[in-house]
C-alpha cells in the first residue's frame, strides 16, 4: 500500500495536467473545494464523534475480503467507525459531488454504519437511495443513524450483496445516476457488481470504486474498469476512483492529487 502511495505521487498531477474542460470544472470546483463549512456537515461530525466513542460490541457478518485490523467477529462500534468508515473528507467530497450531478437514484454497495450514506442523503433529500449491507447487526445501527438524521429517503437491503443486488436491480425502473462500490475488495466480486449495474448507467451517471488499492486484486479490477469500453473518463484519487460514460468524452485517465 505504501509503494502503491509513493508511485501515486509521483505520477498524479493538478489542474494543469487535464484536458477535458468537464473535469477541469469539477476538479477545481468541486473536488479540490476544501469548504468544510456546509450546514449538512456538522451533525455528521457529531454522529462520528459518537460512534468513535462508543464501546458498544456487535457480531460481523463479512461476506467480503474481512478487515485487514481486527480478526474477530465480534467488534466495538469505534472500531468499526475508525477502521471502516470513510474519513470525513470523503463524506465531503461525495456531498459534493451528488450536489453537482443532482442524482435521482443513488445506490451504494456497503452501507457500514450509515456515515457515508447519510452524506449522500443530505446532499439530497429527494434522491431515492438503495443502501445494500450484508451484516445484519451493522445494518440496525445504520438504520438507527438514519432515523435519528433524517435519513428518510435511505431503504437499507439487507443479505449478501451477491444474491441481493442482482434481485434489486431486477426491480429497478430507473437508472443509477450515482454508484458508490464499497463492499467485497476482491476482483471478481467488484468486475461483477460494475458488470450487474452497467446496464443501468446512463451518459450522466457516476460510478464511484472505493479502495482501488486495497489489494492486488482491487487494483487489477481499477484496472479492469478502466478499460471498459463503456467507460470514457476515469479519475484516479488513490483512495478512490471515478468513472464517466460520457460518450462525447474522449477516452481519458488521469492520476489526481486530492
Amino acid at each position: 500500500m505504501i509503494a502503491a502511495y509513493l508511485k501515486y505521487l509521483l505520477r498524479s498531477g493538478n489542474e494543469h495536467s487535464i484536458h477535458s474542460p468537464f473535469l477541469f470544472e469539477l476538479y477545481t470546483k468541486v473536488i479540490r473545494d476544501h469548504n468544510d463549512h456546509h450546514p449538512d456537515y456538522a451533525p455528521l461530525k457529531r454522529l462520528r464523534k459518537q460512534l468513535l466513542s462508543s464501546d458498544k460490541i456487535i457480531e460481523i457478518q463479512d461476506f467480503g475480503a474481512g478487515s485487514r485490523v481486527n480478526k474477530s467477529n465480534l467488534r466495538k462500534i469505534k472500531a468499526i467507525a475508525k477502521n471502516a468508515e470513510k474519513p470525513a473528507k470523503f463524506g465531503r467530497l461525495f456531498h459534493r459531488l451528488v450536489r453537482r450531478f443532482e442524482p435521482k437514484t443513488i445506490v451504494e454497495l456497503g452501507t457500514s454504519l450509515g456515515l457515508t450514506t447519510l452524506y449522500l442523503s443530505k446532499a439530497s433529500p429527494n434522491s431515492q437511495i438503495i443502501s445494500f449491507e450484508g451484516c445484519p447487526e451493522t445494518a440496525t445501527v445504520a438504520r438507527e443513524n438514519f432515523e435519528a438524521n433524517s435519513g428518510d429517503n435511505i431503504e437499507i437491503v439487507l443479505g449478501n450483496i451477491d444474491q441481493t443486488l442482482p434481485d434489486k436491480l431486477k426491480m429497478l425502473s430507473k437508472a443509477i445516476d450515482f454508484l458508490y462500490v464499497d463492499a467485497n475488495h476482491r476482483y471478481e466480486p467488484t468486475v461483477r457488481y460494475f458488470e450487474e449495474c452497467l446496464p443501468y448507467a446512463t451518459n450522466d451517471s457516476v460510478f464511484i470504486f472505493d479502495d482501488i488499492y486495497w489489494s492486488s486484486e482491487m487494483t487489477r479490477a481499477w484496472e479492469y474498469i478502466k478499460s471498459h469500453p463503456r467507460v470514457r473518463l476515469t479519475v484516479d484519487l488513490f483512495w478512490i476512483g471515478l468513472v464517466f460514460f460520457r460518450q462525447e468524452q474522449v477516452k481519458e485517465d488521469f492520476t489526481l492529487r486530492i
